[in-house]
């Protein structure tokens, strides 16, 4: 087993990896930039390292100064956490070749899967659905048309090297199509520096359905059941529940069995998560697969009552799964609430500031995953997520009226966060009833404005305002919080949390 090992990010997701680390004897490394030094993990850990200042491409996504320090502080193993080099192939070559264990899959999975239109090629070729689209980057405009005829509208134009909602476009007619198709391919350069595109059909009110998966590298695979992440603003989960009320039992085992047939078709090993969208039929089709731990993973863990970081730490040792597919049963039903510096009545604007007052709410089946306590500075560097709130229970309902108590409970004081709009939609009739898919929000909190609407630069006092009249309507206390219009070219540097 390693002896330590260096946690490779920060917040939320650094203090839970140093807790499965300290369960299980190992020494904890943190790093940390000049925004993070009184920080929860920097404090939290057996040992912290300054790594750069406050712009994470000289901090948090320094490859060379990240692998430097490990070799010098005697670390036998670097975790990545999610985001920055989590899905890296070039940084995991990078440390495999200096002989450190990356807690994660290969560079070869990583690389397989990064490549939207080559993960496509391969989950067709191994039998599993895929949403019907091209295959390979298009390239040409030309060659869009011919493949948009072909497919029939209305479709979306996608990043090949995209993620969390970035590079992406709805077209619904050919007349739109050479201005999408233009747009989707800066767009893409610009957030992944590379502008290759593909184009899928467009599946109307969808759910968001992923499987946990995990695997060895003896060759054994397990699956952890699905969960639910229809609940998106921004293409970006907000909500996630485990498991799904729309999935019956014979769904899960094609699902899930599916996802197993995409692990083993990119020889994947350690935790990943292969994501579907699943129409009102219960048909599902590959998305992407996610090679890394997810923010969610907790609601799986609760579940299921397995630690998944322990797991990933176990296999990336050598170690076979400690647990088989028969030792496996859905115990209960989870929920997650993305805890959030940002405005929801100002275009979700990110919030920053210090922490003055911070309570977090506890109780049974209740969970916080955080990164953060009072004095603690959110800062326009890094993804504005403070915290995971959690909630358990046996069933669904009695889970959800124990999130809404806990929501109610949390106190964050210093800036603007999104607990009262959360609180608002987990109480919404519809999600109650389960009556859910991606479009939720816009639906419900964004009535009338549409996604081609925001794309292209609503006011931001008019969308503020739509969101504060639906919001009024199901009796939110968020109806209060002062609405102000900020400029939004600020350099926070966006952190992709899918």
């Amino acid at each position: 087993m390693f002896k330590k090992i260096l946690i490779a990010n920060r917040g939320e997701i650094a203090v839970r990896i140093i807790r499965s680390c300290r369960e299980m004897g190992i020494k904890s490394a943190a790093i940390y930039s000049d925004a993070d030094i009184t920080s929860l993990h920097t404090r939290f850990a057996d040992e912290s390292y300054h790594i750069g200042s406050s712009q994470a491409s000289e901090s948090y996504l320094n490859k060379e100064k990240i692998i430097q320090l490990a070799k010098e502080i005697g670390a036998d193993a670097i975790h990545p956490g999610y985001g920055f080099f989590s899905e890296n192939a070039d940084f995991i070559r990078s440390i495999e070749k200096n002989k450190i264990t990356f807690i994660g899959p290969s560079s070869t999975s990583v690389a397989l899967m990064g490549s939207k239109t080559e993960a496509r090629k391969i989950m067709a070729k191994s039998g599993v659905p895929i949403v019907p689209g091209t295959t390979s980057p298009l390239t040409s405009l030309k060659d869009g048309l011919n493949s948009a005829e072909e497919l029939g509208y209305p479709i979306l134009s996608k990043a090949s090297a995209g993620g969390g909602g970035k590079g992406m476009r709805k077209i619904s007619s050919r007349d739109e199509f050479e201005s999408a198709f233009d747009a989707t391919k800066r767009e893409a350069l610009k957030a992944f520096a590379n502008d290759e595109i593909y184009l899928e059909k467009f599946i109307e009110n969808p759910r968001h359905i992923e499987v946990q998966v995990f695997g060895d590298k003896q060759g054994n695979y397990v699956h952890l059941f699905e969960r639910e992440c229809s609940i998106q603003r921004r293409h970006q989960k907000i909500i996630e529940e485990a498991p799904s009320s729309f999935v019956d039992e014979k769904t899960r085992q094609k699902i899930t069995s599916a996802a197993i047939d995409a692990a083993k078709a990119c020889n994947y090993y350690n935790a990943g998560t292969v994501e579907f969208l699943m129409d009102s039929r219960k048909n599902f089709y590959f998305l992407e697969m996610n090679t890394r731990l997810q923010v969610e993973h907790p609601v799986t863990e609760l579940i299921t009552g397995l630690d998944l970081v322990k797991e990933q730490i176990s296999v990336a040792a050598g170690n076979p799964l400690s647990i088989k597919q028969s030792e496996l049963s859905i115990d209960g039903h989870a929920i997650e609430c993305r805890i959030y510096a940002e405005d929801p009545l100002n275009n979700f604007l990110p919030s920053t500031g210090q922490i003055i007052r911070y309570l977090q709410p506890s109780g049974p089946g209740i969970r916080v995953d955080s990164g953060f306590d009072a004095g603690s500075h959110i800062t326009f560097n890094y993804d504005p997520l403070i915290a995971k709130l959690i909630s358990w229970s046996d069933t669904r309902e009695s889970s959800i009226n124990r999130m809404i108590g806990a929501l109610s409970e949390y106190v964050i004081s210093g800036f603007t966060t999104n607990i009262s709009f959360l609180k608002s939609v987990i109480d919404h009739q519809s999600f109650r009833k389960g009556d859910i898919n991606i479009n939720f929000l816009e639906k419900y909190f964004l009535k009338g404005f549409n996604e081609s609407d925001n794309e292209q630069g609503l006011k931001e006092k008019e969308l503020a305002a739509a969101i504060l009249s639906s919001l009024l309507k199901f009796k939110s206390t968020a109806a209060n919080v002062k609405i102000d219009s900020k400029d939004s070219t600020n350099s926070w540097q966006e952190q992709m949390y899918e």
